[in-house]
C-alpha cells in the first residue's frame, strides 16, 4: 500500500513536471524567458520547452491593446475647467523591453497617456479642444509614442471621446453661438445693401451720360404704370420731352 502511494505522488509530480516543462504559445503570444533570474530569449509561438526551477517565463500578448482613458480634469489655456477622457490603441513590439524596461507596462502605459492628456490639452484653448480633435489626438500619440518606445511599445493611435462642460458653459457657448450667427446676418444683409448701392450709382451714371437714355427709362416707367389699371395718372413731363415734342410740332 506504501509502495503504491509512492509511486502514486511520483506519477504527480511527473506529471506536474511535464505541465511546467511544455507550454504552448497562442500565435499572438510570445514568451520571455528567464534562466536563474536572467533574461534568455524571447521564444514563441507554438511549443516551447521550459527547464523547470532553472527557468521561467512571462507570456506578452502582441495583439493591438484598447485602453480606456478615464475621464480627466483639464483647465483649458482660457480657463475653462472640463472633463475629457479618450481611448489608446497600442500594442508591445519588443517583448524583452516591456517585461524587463519597465515594471507592469499596462499600468504604466495608462498612467502615462493620463498625464499626458492633461498636459497637451492645457496649453489649448476650449475652442481649439471642441474643433481640432484631430490635432490634439495626433499631437498626443506622437508623445506616447516617443516616450513608450523604450518600453518596446508602439502607440498607434489616440481618440479624444468626450469633452464634457458644466451646464454655465454650455449656456455661454449657446450665447456666444447666437451672436455669431447674428453677426453674420448683418454683415451680409451690409454686404447686399453695398452691392445694390454700386449698381445703382452705375446705372445712375450710364443714364446720365446720355439724354436720350434718360427719356427711354420714362417712357418704359409710364408703360409699366399705364398696366396696374389705375383711373388717373400725374406724371411730371421732363424739359427735355418737351423741348423734343415742341420741336417736332414746329418741323
Amino acid at each position: 500500500m506504501e509502495l503504491l502511494s509512492f509511486w502514486l505522488v511520483v506519477g504527480a509530480a511527473l506529471i506536474g513536471l511535464l505541465l511546467n516543462t511544455f507550454k504552448v504559445l497562442r500565435e499572438y503570444e510570445r514568451a520571455v524567458v528567464f534562466q536563474l533570474g536572467r533574461f534568455q530569449k524571447v521564444k514563441g509561438p507554438g511549443l516551447i520547452i521550459i527547464i523547470p526551477v532553472l527557468q521561467t517565463m512571462e507570456r506578452v500578448d502582441m495583439r493591438t491593446l484598447v485602453m480606456d482613458v478615464p475621464s480627466q480634469d483639464v483647465i483649458s489655456r482660457d480657463n475653462v475647467s472640463v472633463k475629457v477622457n479618450a481611448v489608446l490603441y497600442f500594442r508591445v513590439t519588443d517583448p524583452q523591453k516591456a517585461i524587463i524596461n519597465v515594471e507592469r507596462y499596462l499600468e504604466a502605459t495608462s498612467q502615462l497617456a493620463q498625464t499626458t492628456l492633461r498636459s497637451v490639452l492645457g496649453q489649448h484653448d476650449l475652442d481649439q479642444m471642441l474643433s481640432e480633435r484631430d490635432k490634439l489626438n495626433a499631437d498626443i500619440q506622437e508623445i506616447l509614442d516617443g516616450q513608450t518606445e523604450a518600453w518596446g511599445i508602439k502607440v498607434a493611435n489616440v481618440e479624444i471621446k468626450h469633452v464634457d462642460l458644466n451646464e454655465t458653459m454650455i449656456r455661454a457657448i449657446a450665447r456666444q453661438a447666437e451672436a455669431e450667427r447674428q453677426r453674420r446676418a448683418k454683415v451680409i444683409h451690409a454686404e447686399g445693401e453695398k452691392q445694390a448701392a454700386e449698381m445703382l450709382l452705375q446705372a445712375a451714371q450710364t443714364l446720365g451720360g446720355d439724354p436720350r437714355a434718360i427719356q427711354l427709362r420714362y417712357m418704359q416707367t409710364l408703360t409699366e404704370i399705364a398696366s396696374e389699371k389705375n383711373s388717373t395718372i400725374v406724371f411730371p413731363m421732363p424739359m427735355e420731352l418737351m423741348d423734343t415734342l415742341i420741336s417736332k410740332l414746329k418741323s
